[in-house]
């Protein structure tokens, strides 16, 4: 039995991605600050609760406890809890504002993967997959009508654009760092959530879909892609 966990997983793209996981024969371990909505999440579709705050050391190696009693490894981690933060102006974000959104975007990721790390390594094959988006591309970024196929609307988000470049380099890392675990970005595209007021023009049962089937290829597949629905992403 595969062992999947899904940080920020009781909406949005988290939750459909583990329904599906949950569908497919994964054990999935749902991922939730408020443990009463991750239980009432996890109760939907199949899947266990595990109280889990990407932003405190505490609650991570709590979980990570937890987790290796109940199981001793992780076959897929997939960090999937992100936020916008404060939708301003370049000339109007403060230090504090980006400070707020790497905290979830970027050092959470890095919070979650290193405490969960030895339950990675225990388990035959496993996989990281990392939720980014095609606004930390570079490449988009410095020509966002070339890519408008794979992006069609880019917006200017100076600190959650940077933190998902910083995600995909740290991705990239960790790949070469730890060449026996699957780590991969992947881009959901523009889905309709909470996270962008539901503006999206994918459902996240489309937006998902390149989080699933990354998920299920798990340690199966290369590592050190940036992959979108579509096919790969320009870094």
């Amino acid at each position: 039995m595969t062992t999947t966990l899904i940080t920020g997983a009781n909406r949005g793209l988290g939750l459909e991605t583990a329904r599906r996981l949950a569908e497919a024969g994964h054990t999935v371990l749902l991922g939730a600050r408020d443990l009463s909505r991750g239980r009432a999440a996890a109760e939907r579709i199949g899947a266990h609760c595990l109280e889990l705050d990407v932003t405190s050391d505490e609650s991570v190696m709590a979980a990570a406890d937890r987790l290796r009693e109940q199981a001793g490894c992780l076959d897929v981690l997939v960090n999937n809890a992100g936020i916008t933060g404060p939708l301003k102006e370049a000339a109007d974000l403060t230090a504090d504002d980006v400070k707020t959104v790497y905290e979830t975007n970027l050092f959470g990721v890095v919070r979650v993967t290193q405490a969960f790390l030895p339950l990675l390594r225990a388990s035959r094959a496993p996989a990281v997959v990392n939720v980014s988006s095609g606004l930390g591309s570079l490449a988009i970024a410095e020509d966002p009508q070339k890519y408008v196929s794979q992006l069609p609307v880019y917006y200017p988000s100076l600190a959650y654009n940077s933190s998902k470049a910083a995600l995909n380099m740290l991705t990239a890392q960790y790949a070469k760092a730890f060449p026996e675990i699957a780590f991969n970005a992947v881009d959901p595209g523009w889905t309709a959530t909470d996270l962008n007021g539901h503006t999206g023009v994918q459902s996240v049962t489309e937006g998902a879909e390149v989080i699933v089937r990354t998920a299920l290829a798990g340690g199966e597949r290369p590592s050190g892609g940036f992959l979108g629905n579509s096919g790969p992403v320009p870094w």
